[in-house]
């Protein structure tokens, strides 16, 4: 048995499909199936139930499954515990981030941690709020990077950041020839918005007074992407809310044609790291130093 068989057991737990697994284990997909027939056989059980699709673990690899991700864990300690005795920062950390702040975070960090601390890998997972939080409860990720207070009581959360939300108005609508917004000024019958399922379009809704649970707001379209819509307010007219990381990389004219920022105080959004297990420290503290040296003047540090 090896790590590398228990860690393409897992891989496969989380992704349900042996070809993403091994992309994410970065090997073939004959390797990890190979890898995994090896172990099932020291084992004496079959892990996975091939014949499901999707592929899912068997009812003895549901019990092994957890106790795999142990060893693992434990191995990532052990390693995070060399590189403190060394006083190095290296190894691999693995971030869920949600899809309204990944586009604009990443091009900002990453090559700025490549620059910092060259031995650290980060493995980046876009993922909705309440997949990053079960991915935490289960190892599959080390930390998260969510916009709400749902973290509960078996997950540590900080506050990295508080993002202001300002408005994108094609020239002909209402609100263009405004200097600033107000949240009385707007109205979701003439607002393009995310689809359901994304914290950020809840946000929206609060902002313009409307409780997002149970509610049913009509709209002429509904999108998973914050750039989709941005596209549909310069194509179609309308306009939208942004996080204003979301026009930290728009060409100056496109925000002066198109941003609207509110009056003060304007609503926001706090950005929070969440993780399970306060492990690999050195490597959360790198990537949240980091994080916060490279982030715009436009949003507020803690």
């Amino acid at each position: 048995m090896t790590l590398a068989q228990l860690r393409y057991f897992v891989a496969v737990d989380e992704h349900r499909h042996f070809g993403r697994a091994a992309a994410a284990c970065h090997v073939s997909q004959p390797t990890l199936s190979t890898q995994l027939r090896k172990l099932e056989d020291e084992l004496g059980v079959e892990l996975i139930d091939r014949s499901h699709q999707p592929v899912v673990p068997t009812a003895e690899g549901e019990r092994l499954i957890e106790q795999a991700r142990t060893v693992l864990t434990a191995r990532d300690r052990l390693a995070t515990l060399a590189d403190d005795i060394q006083d190095r920062v290296s190894g691999t950390l693995r971030i869920g981030m949600l899809p309204t702040l990944s586009p604009y975070l990443l091009p900002l960090v990453l090559p700025a941690m490549k620059e910092a601390h060259p031995e650290v890998t980060l493995i980046l997972r876009e993922w909705p709020t309440a997949e990053v939080l079960d991915a935490l409860h289960t190892d599959a990720l080390d930390v998260g990077l969510i916009a709400t207070d749902e973290a509960g009581p078996d997950l540590y959360d900080t506050v990295l950041f508080t993002e202001p939300f300002v408005g994108y108005v094609a020239r002909p609508h209402r609100l263009a020839d405004r200097e600033t917004l107000h949240p009385s000024d707007l109205s979701v019958d003439d607002l393009w918005l995310l689809s359901e399922g994304h914290c950020f379009r809840d946000q929206v809704l609060q902002v313009c007074g409307h409780t997002p649970t149970g509610a049913h707001v009509p709209a002429r379209f509904e999108s998973g992407s914050l750039e989709t819509l941005v596209h549909l307010v310069r194509q179609s007219g309308g306009m939208t809310l942004l996080p204003r990381l979301a026009t930290h990389h728009m060409p100056d004219a496109e925000r002066e044609q198109y941003v609207v920022p509110f009056a003060d105080p304007p609503p926001t959004r706090d950005v929070r790291l969440v993780g399970r297990r306060r492990h690999k420290q050195r490597l959360v503290d790198a990537f949240v130093d980091t994080l916060q040296e490279v982030l715009p003047d436009s949003v507020d540090l803690p």
